[in-house]
């Protein structure tokens, strides 16, 4: 846990949510309804998420994989009780030593959705923003240009790349081909260059999911047909696109679990998110679902509500870009 402001009162909150028995009671649910605390990381240390993984085998829950979630939405296997699904987005390089090790130790499986441009180039899109200033660009912020349509984001992006050295944060070819062998670990798409891809043309859309699912195919000598949003962002135009080019489930991060009626339709199964750097208590609240519904009460600014990923708002009026 870092010690911010945040994270005190976070902790603060999350441990009245367990002393309440707010945890208690979702637990009970979960060993007694039909559903899956589907959930997703990104860059977690392994201690974060070795403790997730050591609470739910404590506490006695059962691990699938992500083929055991298509094995149940065919009808090829039963919804256990209690069921736990891990994901990561993005294929961070630590995820090796602190996800995959982990899951190897423990016989957890997981599912790693890998952005390929990042993989072969080093670095994700949003760090080159923050090398922006040396070279005296007026770049708007992350959030900004996830609003914007992808070719600008594209070529500010480019404005950068090319001028400026970032220290590599992805995964390399050989570390995806290397944990692709354990048995334990699926590796899954997350586009190529990892953009909104609501604000895509078609072309645009389905060249980031056939040009990802090639290069991991390649890669790993696997099929992939498992994925996830970026940003969680999704319409029926990106569902059409990856029933085209045969994925077989798709998970956003619409933080609620995954029940039956949620698994009728494959392209939009629900996750709830695990922050890096929170308290554990925090995690625990977010792993059960019993976080963001207390926080949406609340009304704390970081948890506004907003549009839920499967109908993206969008603004009439675009935020100005400039470059300098």
């Amino acid at each position: 846990m870092e010690y911010s402001l945040r994270n005190v009162i976070t902790w603060l909150l999350a441990n009245i949510l367990i002393i309440c028995g707010c945890v208690r009671r979702a637990k009970a649910r979960a060993m007694s309804g039909e559903f899956i605390l589907s959930m997703y990381f990104h860059d977690p240390s392994k201690n974060e998420f070795e403790a997730c993984v050591k609470w739910f085998r404590e506490n006695h829950f059962t691990f699938l994989s992500i083929q055991d979630v298509y094995r149940i939405i065919q009808q090829n296997l039963p919804l256990p009780k209690g069921a736990v699904l891990l994901t990561v987005d993005d294929g961070w390089k630590d995820n090796e030593k602190n996800i995959v090790e982990v899951a190897n130790k423990y016989g957890v499986p997981v599912a790693i959705f890998v952005s390929t441009e990042a993989v072969e180039e080093g670095a994700y899109w949003w760090s080159y923003l923050k090398k922006a200033k040396d070279l005296k660009l007026r770049i708007p912020p992350k959030a900004t240009l996830k609003m914007v349509p992808n070719d600008i984001r594209l070529s500010l992006i480019n404005k950068i790349k090319g001028n400026v050295e970032i220290e590599r944060e992805a995964m390399t070819i050989e570390q995806i081909r290397r944990i692709s062998e354990s048995e334990y670990i699926t590796i899954a798409g997350h586009t190529h260059s990892h953009p909104i891809l609501t604000n895509c043309e078609n072309d645009q859309l389905y060249a980031e999911l056939k040009v990802s699912k090639d290069k991991l195919q390649e890669w790993t000598g696997k099929e992939v047909s498992f994925f996830a949003y970026p940003n969680g962002d999704y319409s029926k135009k990106e569902m059409k696109a990856l029933h085209d080019l045969n994925y077989k489930l798709a998970f956003s991060s619409v933080p609620k679990p995954l029940t039956l009626q949620d698994l009728k339709n494959n392209y939009c199964l629900p996750r709830f998110g695990i922050l890096e750097g929170a308290s554990f208590a925090e995690n625990l609240c977010r792993m059960m679902g019993v976080w963001k519904p207390m926080m949406l009460k609340l009304s704390l600014p970081p948890f506004k509500k907003i549009p839920p990923a499967s109908a993206p708002a969008y603004s009439s009026k675009k935020p100005k870009v400039l470059v300098s």
